[in-house]
């Protein structure tokens, strides 16, 4: 079974390897500082997500710098994408994100830039802005769906309804800017059906899509209920067959930009197979071949 993996769509588009730099751009969220909530969603790690991002105590340019050094054996005559990856990219003020974007695009080696953000922090001068920057090198923004059942989002804390997503999406795409539309499998209470359906959906609007595995992570919320029972965590073959579904139902024309994830293996709770990246990509992979 085929899909159009994020490697093959960026060799195609920019004609050469393509590898992804994390950056931590330094900033908070809406769920955090206390605009919506102080304590985040119920599964996100004191590090807004962005363990393997750089260090914020660093300028963009450094920490791509940086990057570049740490990949440097993996990837030969290759170009880069700054990702920023750490928390809500989109929520600061506009002379910050401006500053922080263009050391970003105005570094040689980078191709395109992108922004993992909610749909709910997406202002009129935030799209400018991106529309500015599109103009200039490709821009994809990661938006952190996670789910379209909405009593899933209210215990996972998500803090907007699905009918912003979709704004947002049309505000993004009204501009030319690639969407990637992530989702959490394996959120509590939700079955396989629910989980298709999130997929189905946010197939008809974005152009990427990542699946990512639901992590217990300590110190977070979600690891409390882990340890009163509350939540179960998959298996990896149940993992395996459900990504095996999703992928049945995935158009070509839309990317996959991931098909699991990686947690922060010093601080991971459950499931403990997934850190074991290669036997969890081995089990995927074999499954998708039958």
């Amino acid at each position: 079974m085929s899909y159009t993996s994020l490697n093959s769509y960026l060799k195609e588009r920019f004609g050469c390897k393509v590898y992804k730099l994390a950056i931590d751009g330094g900033f908070t969220c809406p769920n955090r500082d206390g605009t919506l909530g102080t304590r985040g969603c119920i599964f996100c790690s004191k590090g807004g997500s962005g363990e393997f991002a750089g260090n914020r105590e660093l300028s963009v340019s450094n920490q791509i710098e940086q990057g570049k050094h740490l990949v440097e054996k993996k990837i030969k005559d290759g170009k880069f994408i700054a990702y920023f990856q750490a928390f809500t990219n989109t929520y600061a003020p506009l002379d910050e994100l401006r500053e922080k974007y263009f050391q970003a695009i105005n570094h040689p080696d980078i191709v395109a830039i992108s922004i993992a953000t909610r749909p709910d922090c997406l202002g009129k001068e935030v799209i400018d802005l991106l529309d500015e920057i599109n103009k200039i090198k490709p821009v994809f923004v990661e938006l952190g769906l996670q789910t379209i059942h909405e009593k899933t989002a209210q215990y996972i804390r998500r803090g907007y309804p699905l009918s912003v997503y979709d704004e947002g999406v049309e505000k993004l795409h009204k501009i030319n800017i690639n969407v990637v539309t992530h989702l959490i499998i394996g959120l509590p209470n939700e079955s396989r059906k629910d989980i298709l359906e999130s997929v189905e959906y946010v197939c008809k609007k974005t152009d990427g899509i990542k699946l990512q595995l639901l992590h217990v992570i300590r110190g977070t919320d979600l690891e409390k209920e882990y340890n009163e029972c509350k939540v179960k965590v998959l298996s990896l073959e149940e993992y395996a067959d459900i990504i095996k579904q999703c992928i049945d139902i995935i158009p070509k024309e839309v990317v996959v930009h991931r098909i699991t994830g990686d947690g922060a293996k010093k601080d991971l709770i459950a499931p403990l197979w997934s850190a074991d990246k290669k036997k969890t990509l081995n089990t995927i992979n074999k499954k998708l071949q039958n």
